[in-house]
């Protein structure tokens, strides 16, 4: 395929949805993974798309549907670290409770080690809900409300869409970003239905790669006295783990293709 029939294939992909991957790029093309990068840094350097790590980013993103990257390139992003951030988080969990995880790419981990688990677990995402029926004996439960195909998750700007009659002894949810400011997202609609779940939950347990405490959102879902639990990896900064300390949250640390230990609220490791 000739570089502008390429230039013009990445482009058109982009006026489809906001992200697109090398991946996706170089299955559409059948170019290299060498080639398409360089397309992408090209057709970045002309100001016609947004290079950015691992695909390219349409610099005007439709105003339909959620902001936020799709799950489909965010679940490939850090992955080595969301599984172990879930993998401390089912073992949290007791078989025959009822659980409630919030729709995205590291709550999403956490199916894996669900998989011999017998629990009722309330998702509004798609992927989770279907995994688990898959490859699991959990009960799943889902909401009503629309389906936002790019992040996969179902939202419902009404308070009838059925997540008022589940209790949970724990929420996981992940989060655009942790400050002192409190859990922070990008989208009004995601602030509203996480905000709903919140309140059925008797603990909220946060999930969150050690990256998104250097992130910064403009929406605030929750102080972090709303947090009891934040779990994150061992690459979180000091200024992070006295941030949460000074919050009184308690901190779960995985370590990374080791053995997982919890930390306290003081940020030092425990058996």
């Amino acid at each position: 395929m000739h570089e502008s029939e390429r230039h013009r294939l990445i482009l058109s992909v982009l006026q489809e949805k906001p992200v697109a991957t090398v991946r996706e790029i170089v299955e559409l093309t059948g170019s290299s993974e060498a080639t398409v990068r360089r397309d992408i840094s090209a057709l970045h350097k002309s100001n016609r798309l947004r290079k950015m790590r691992g695909g390219a980013e349409a610099l005007h993103t439709p105003a339909i549907g959620l902001q936020g990257r799709p799950f489909s390139f965010n679940k490939s992003v850090n992955v080595d670290k969301k599984r172990a951030i879930a993998r401390c988080a089912v073992e949290l969990c007791d078989d025959g409770d009822d659980i409630i995880i919030n729709g995205g790419t590291t709550t999403f981990q956490m199916v894996h080690y669900l998989a011999n688990r017998r629990m009722q677990v309330f998702t509004n995402s798609f992927p989770i809900a279907e995994h688990l029926l898959t490859h699991s004996k959990n009960t799943v439960v889902l909401p009503g409300g629309t389906v936002y195909r790019e992040q996969n998750i179902i939202l419902s700007p009404f308070e009838n869409d059925g997540s008022k009659h589940f209790s949970a002894r724990k929420m996981f949810m992940g989060a655009q970003a942790v400050s002192p400011l409190g859990i922070m997202e990008v989208d009004p609609l995601i602030v509203q239905a996480e905000e709903k779940l919140i309140s059925q939950a008797e603990e909220l347990i946060v999930l969150v790669d050690s990256s998104k405490f250097e992130r910064r959102s403009s929406l605030i879902l929750c102080g972090l006295d709303q947090v009891s639990r934040i779990v994150t990896d061992d690459e979180i900064s000091d200024a992070a783990r006295r941030m949460i300390e000074q919050a009184g949250v308690e901190l779960v640390v995985a370590s990374v293709g080791k053995s997982t230990g919890r930390a306290g609220a003081n940020g030092t490791n425990a058996a």
